[in-house]
């Protein structure tokens, strides 16, 4: 695709070299427009985001289709009915409760020491792949894997997460099954085989939660993994990004690794990881004025958002030092993220690690990027 032409909509705008633009027009007409090609309701300001974080009338998932129809029946669409973040529903509100207070436990100074041990250990790889592998493998450290282990619960977690877009192949369906059912196995052998590693994820949830840990617990413990992968990568990877394109900014972070967090921060907001989420009408209901009916599903451009000018003053500008900076990246109220310090930290250890190893920004920005094929996800793959 021609990155100077406009994306032909809003999933064509995940990859494009620049949809911020696109992004503003977008913001600018009505609050909730309707693509008839996509079949779906856009939202792309602030305000109608929030309101929509907030309408329960609205689901993560369609009633219809709790799990994928590709996935339906096995081991990865098992492991996928069971997440809390992709579904609704009593089982799903039990335990989310037991993983936030997991996640807000994290110390997250140890976590950062701890990502930059891994990154030290990791083998040879591309940039790319680094941005996957590292977090995982932090994320992995931290639920109580064996160092000898992270490369594997890597790649299995990788061909996972493969099974969660729509652009997968059959093959890569196969492979994610496959890797669902050795991540759930190998997990089950980590709680089974020995008491859980002190200060890890793991015995941090078991001190918390009725013995034996549920199938449904243990699931979402491996979602972690998951939820990793993508996002922070794309996190990471939009972080290099950031210190080639902006003018004097790997010189303003320097050796000051205390700037790091804010660097990721802004990134998030700025260039987020995530570009969109969607939600689905399951009552009817109205969303700005508009009248919706069950079925409807609706797509939450949450990188428009977080440019919204009601939202971040001068906000196409990067501030490192942005004063009440506001994301909507990871969700908003009750549906905001218990993984955004984590993620925040595991993306900036990533970074710090990247630049001691002597990283060259302005080659990066030499060479150039292209987006890796998604349509919600925008991860730098660098050439």
């Amino acid at each position: 695709m021609n990155s100077m032409a406009p994306p032909s909509d809003a999933i064509a705008a995940v990859t494009h070299g620049n949809p911020y633009p696109w992004y503003a027009g977008l913001r600018s007409g009505p609050a909730l427009v309707f693509d008839p090609r996509l079949k779906l309701w856009i939202a792309s300001r602030a305000e109608v985001l929030r309101e929509i974080f907030a309408n329960d009338a609205l689901r993560v998932r369609p009633a219809a289709e709790a799990v994928p129809r590709a996935i339906a029946g096995t081991p990865a669409g098992e492991l996928f009915g069971l997440l809390v973040r992709m579904n609704d529903g009593a089982l799903h509100a039990d335990h989310k409760p037991l993983l936030q207070r997991a996640l807000a436990g994290v110390d997250l100074e140890a976590a950062h020491a701890a990502t930059l041990r891994v990154a030290a250990a990791m083998p040879a790889m591309t940039l790319a792949d680094r941005a996957f592998a590292l977090p995982v493998s932090a994320v992995a450290h931290l639920l109580g894997f064996a160092d000898g282990e992270l490369p594997q619960v890597a790649r299995w977690t990788r061909d996972f997460v493969a099974c969660l877009s729509p652009l997968s192949t059959d093959g890569q369906l196969a492979s994610a099954s496959a890797a669902a059912a050795r991540l759930m196995d190998r997990f089950e052998g980590l709680v089974a085989a020995r008491p859980a590693r002190r200060g890890s994820l793991l015995a941090t949830v078991q001190a918390d939660a009725p013995a034996p840990l549920s199938r449904a617990l243990r699931a979402n413990l491996v979602g972690l993994l998951s939820q990793t992968c993508e996002a922070t990568a794309g996190l990471l990877g939009n972080g290099l990004a950031a210190l080639a394109r902006e003018p004097g900014l790997r010189r303003k972070i320097g050796d000051r690794l205390t700037l790091m967090p804010l660097l990721v921060a802004e990134v998030a907001r700025h260039d987020p990881a995530v570009h969109n989420t969607r939600r689905f009408v399951a009552l009817p209901t109205t969303v700005a004025g508009q009248a919706l009916a069950p079925g409807d599903a609706v797509l939450l451009v949450l990188a428009a958002a977080n440019r919204d000018p009601a939202l971040n003053p001068a906000p196409a500008t990067f501030e490192l030092m942005r004063t009440d900076r506001r994301c909507l990246g990871f969700g908003h109220g009750r549906h905001a993220c218990p993984g955004q310090a984590l993620a925040g930290t595991l993306a900036a250890a990533g970074l710090q690690a990247l630049l001691a190893e002597g990283l060259d920004t302005d080659a990066l920005l030499r060479r150039g990027w292209h987006y890796r094929p998604s349509v919600n996800a925008r991860i730098p793959v660098f050439h």
